[in-house]
């Protein structure tokens, strides 16, 4: 009994030494994937303050009146732009919601020829259940969507319409996360999970 438990814990410490070892080639394998394009890039817009919301749902332009990104977001948005054009990564279309808080975080990243569309802007309560549906199936229909040759899309919007386009899987998405999809024959199929601070480690591996 004393020797396997020896025998356990010799496993679990060599486990945790190559733990390094291994997140770093899957650091390296995303890169090469992302580097390589094809791939759909889903962003939950950046942090926001907790003690906003959205007081006129119905009249986007009136930004005034929308839960904003807090400084938090705000920095991290510009890290991982910065992050993307560090690893040579390249980007082509870029869809954000109509909230100024995901156009704004394509703004901070520093996207060119950013394009707002309804299609990924959260409804919510202030819109028919028919729109919301639209709303998922459309963005669907974006992640399957093969980009631009040799680059890969970013679209940038919110927890609502990721969970009602992916399911249960993405209830706990965080600010800022980023699922990475890979377009295949027009499905598509996920291929890592990336949080917003997450990415200067990813560059690293390169």
């Amino acid at each position: 009994m004393i020797l396997t438990r020896r025998l356990s814990v010799l496993t679990l410490l060599a486990t945790l030494a190559l733990a390094p070892q291994i997140a770093r080639a899957d650091d390296a394998n995303l890169l090469q994937t992302l580097r390589a394009g094809g791939n759909v890039i889903l962003v939950r817009h950046g942090a926001t303050f907790s003690n906003q919301a959205d007081t006129d749902p119905l009249h986007l332009e009136n930004v005034d009146a929308q839960r904003k990104l807090n400084d938090k977001g705000k920095a991290a948005a510009k890290t991982f732009g910065e992050a993307l054009r560090e690893a040579a990564i390249p980007v082509g279309a870029v869809y954000t919601s109509r909230f100024n808080r995901a156009h704004e975080t394509a703004v901070l990243a520093g996207f060119k020829d950013i394009e707002t569309t309804l299609d990924v802007s959260e409804g919510g309560l202030v819109v028919t259940t028919d729109e919301n549906n639209r709303r998922a199936a459309a963005l669907k229909k974006m992640l399957g969507t093969a980009p631009k040759a040799g680059t890969n899309t970013v679209i940038i919007t919110h927890r609502p319409n990721i969970l009602d386009a992916l399911g249960k899987d993405w209830f706990a998405v965080k600010e800022g996360e980023a699922s990475i999809f890979h377009v295949e024959n027009g499905g598509y199929r996920l291929v890592a999970r990336v949080q917003m601070d997450e990415w200067p480690r990813l560059v690293a591996a390169k």
